[in-house]
């Protein structure tokens, strides 16, 4: 019986991997890593195991990995990448001493050498990192994530614009729920599981800002347009919970043109295309009741 044991459960991504997991896969053989047990009780009821983990502690890790034949390693919400970097030294070390199977890890596109976008070095550092290990491991790096939109939508409606500082560039996008199918296909489908294989998990196409203010003005019945901050202007307008700064340093990256990679990867592992932003934003809009 294979055992897959997936960590930050109960966060955005890896609450909807566990649930794309368990449409495939018997929940008494998913195994999930948590900070918070209490915040994962309702996959215990299904018949999942909780193992409470600390990033920084290694035996906390070791116990929840022994015996994986899959891990799903989904990172912690950490702001900048020594904080990362740290916590995926520990993470190998433990799945190496559990030996783990096969390894499947979340990369974001914002990866390059020249990108100004403070988890940037993380990105590239976990394919290098994986490479020296002798780990069998998938990268699947995800685009920006379309369901933000939704929640921050009143807000645009508001302003009567869009505000990225990305200028004349595109990003591209895709759900949580199309990411998580395309994590736990691939954990689950050995003949996409290749040793240091990395995918890229897109929409069919990207947009610029003007685009996407089009398709949002569609979606709400009120006109949204593109008027750009400054990159200063948007740190301090979204440092709430002290992510400004990662925030806006994303956007420069996307100001140079570095958030708009595209592939047909997604339709690859799952057989169907990502679901398009408008019929995205369209049904999570309406089911809003707005």
């Amino acid at each position: 019986m294979m055992k897959y044991t997936i960590t930050g459960a109960t966060g955005h991504l890896g609450s909807q991997i566990t649930k794309q997991l368990h449409q495939l896969v018997p929940a008494d053989q998913i195994n999930l890593g948590v900070h918070t047990p209490a915040k994962a009780q309702h996959f215990a009821d299904l018949g999942m195991t909780l193992h409470a983990i600390d990033y920084a502690d290694e035996a906390s890790l070791i116990t929840a990995l022994q015996n994986s034949d899959v891990f799903i390693y989904v990172p912690s919400k950490s702001h900048d990448s020594y904080s990362r970097v740290t916590e995926l030294e520990h993470v190998i070390a433990a799945a190496e001493q559990a030996h783990v199977q096969k390894m499947v890890a979340m990369g974001f596109v914002a990866d390059q050498t020249d990108n100004p976008f403070t988890l940037s070095a993380f990105y590239g550092y976990l394919p290098r990192r994986l490479a020296e290990t002798d780990l069998d491991y998938v990268i699947l790096r995800n685009v920006l994530y379309a369901d933000p939109l939704v929640p921050y939508l009143p807000e645009l409606i508001e302003r009567g614009n869009i505000i990225y500082p990305v200028g004349h560039h595109a990003m591209s996008f895709i759900s949580l729920a199309d990411s998580a199918e395309a994590f736990a296909k691939v954990a689950t489908t050995p003949a996409l599981f290749r040793r240091k294989k990395s995918y890229t998990l897109s929409q069919s196409r990207d947009y610029t800002m003007p685009q996407l203010a089009e398709v949002l003005s569609k979606v709400s019945g009120h006109h949204i347009g593109y008027a750009p901050v400054t990159n200063a202007e948007f740190e301090q307008l979204y440092d709430q919970n002290h992510e400004g700064k990662m925030l806006a340093s994303m956007y420069a990256g996307g100001a140079m043109g570095l958030l708009d990679d595209l592939s047909d990867d997604f339709e690859q592992i799952t057989g169907h295309p990502a679901q398009t932003m408008t019929a995205f934003l369209t049904k999570q809009w309406q089911q809003k009741g707005l």
